[in-house]
């Protein structure tokens, strides 16, 4: 007979990790456990943990050594990363487990107070996740994570350490949980991946092929794509174009450059050139003219030179992404570039707050060209001081001034813009 526990939960990280944690959470929730949340009332702390740069690694450490009096089970993608760290901040720790190993996470809660300690539930292959009961945090928004894993090395991650090499879920489970989701209310559907664009080179299929039988499921829903490698975009760009065009995919886009420099490019081994990335842009927006596009830049490449950020800065104002993820290089454990000499830490600073400046002034441009624009959306989530949140065709972060119930369809009008969200209030009153 199991034994019920109460466990205290914390999350950190990209969507992948909030995915692994709902799915937690279900098998959990049937295997007769409940999540409560002080930790005082606790017999269990789980924490599922991010350390794909290693200011996200500090805090992890210094909240593991902070989770004292009960077994502690440490998950995520921290313990295959720097398990040492783990020893160091909790040596008296339960488990750690990999993203591989989620499926067994109810075993590992009953038997937590059990002998011995410092378990190590680690895999090469991961479950197949789609098939496996989960929470929604949100009951507006499924998470899919459609593959586990990547294709590929590039010289400054870490966190294929933790994800492993592609394997690509199939399709058809895919479908059913995107549908049963759909049938249960979900009217946003988040796909996942390390990189979505590998999808199905490692089976018999694409993520188009994919996309194409989604767009296809009954119902009032819409597909926001997670992000993917360039090299991919622009193999699957015509097709690709064709999905973000269907009323049932956000226009939103998310493709990481990391710099603007083809010589960094190639010491990151990153398998692309900025040409690419720049006929990529090019071409979607000629397309899809109203389209969000998201890139991301590591700063301070420890091969970076003045005139390398330069080009950055030069790919910035060509493209003008809407939306700029920032990145300080740091060493990672067990990665290639670690074994490089890293720039003085006062450059980089530099780097980070013009490169910054310039991307923050490119996202409130962006924004800003949406006042007075009328859209259509869905309340999905409420602001600390409940105001409706919903998102634009295109994906932008809309505030409502308004009352309006989750789940509810709203005309708008954005009448202001900030760098990360706009404002907007409904074109007709209740």
């Amino acid at each position: 007979m199991t034994k019920t526990r109460a466990i205290y939960v914390e999350n950190y990280g990209c969507t992948s990790n909030k995915y692994d944690l709902e799915i937690m959470l279900g098998l959990l929730e049937q295997a007769g456990h409940m999540v409560v949340a002080d930790p005082s009332e606790a017999d269990v702390f789980l924490i599922n943990t991010c350390a794909v740069k290693k200011a996200s690694q500090d805090r992890m450490l210094h909240r593991i050594g902070s989770l004292r009096g009960k077994p502690l089970i440490v998950s995520g993608c921290l313990p295959k990363i720097d398990l040492r760290a783990i020893e160091r901040a909790a040596p008296d720790y339960y488990a750690v487990m990999d993203p591989q190993s989620i499926a067994g996470i109810a075993n590992l809660v009953e038997h937590a107070d059990q002998a011995p300690r410092n378990l190590k539930h680690f895999s090469d292959k991961p479950p197949l996740k789609p098939t496996l009961p989960k929470i929604r945090m949100n009951r507006f928004v499924e998470i899919v994570q459609i593959a586990e894993g990547c294709l590929g090395d590039c010289s400054y991650c870490c966190a294929r350490l933790a994800r492993g090499c592609l394997t690509s879920f199939p399709k058809k489970l895919i479908v059913e949980r995107v549908a049963d989701a759909v049938s249960f209310g979900a009217r946003e559907i988040w796909l996942t991946a390390q990189d979505t664009g590998a999808y199905g080179i490692d089976m018999d299929t694409n993520l188009t092929d994919l996309l194409e039988d989604l767009i296809q499921i009954p119902g009032d829903f819409k597909l926001r794509l997670g992000m993917m490698n360039p090299n991919f975009a622009v193999d699957m760009l015509e097709d690709l174009c064709e999905i973000l065009e269907s009323p049932r995919a956000y226009k939103f886009l998310h493709v990481p450059v990391q710099s603007g420099s083809d010589e960094v490019l190639k010491d990151m081994r990153r398998r692309y050139q900025v040409d690419e990335f720049i006929r990529l842009v090019e071409n979607i927006r000629s397309r899809i003219p109203n389209i969000t596009l998201s890139t991301d830049l590591i700063v301070g490449y420890p091969t970076e030179t003045d005139e390398d950020f330069e080009l950055t800065i030069d790919l910035l104002d060509e493209t003008k992404p809407d939306i700029t993820n920032i990145s300080r290089y740091t060493r990672r454990p067990r990665t290639t570039a670690a074994q490089l000499d890293p720039i003085p830490p006062n450059i980089v600073t530099t780097r980070c707050k013009t490169i910054s400046m310039i991307g923050s002034k490119m996202s409130l441009e962006s924004n800003r060209r949406m006042i007075r624009q009328i859209h259509q959306l869905t309340v999905t989530d409420k602001t600390r001081q409940g105001k409706p949140i919903g998102r634009t065709d295109n994906y932008k972060r809309t505030i409502v001034n308004g009352d309006k119930e989750l789940g509810s369809e709203v005309e708008i009008q954005v009448t202001s813009a900030h760098k990360r969200y706009l404002e907007a209030v409904p074109t007709h009153q209740d």
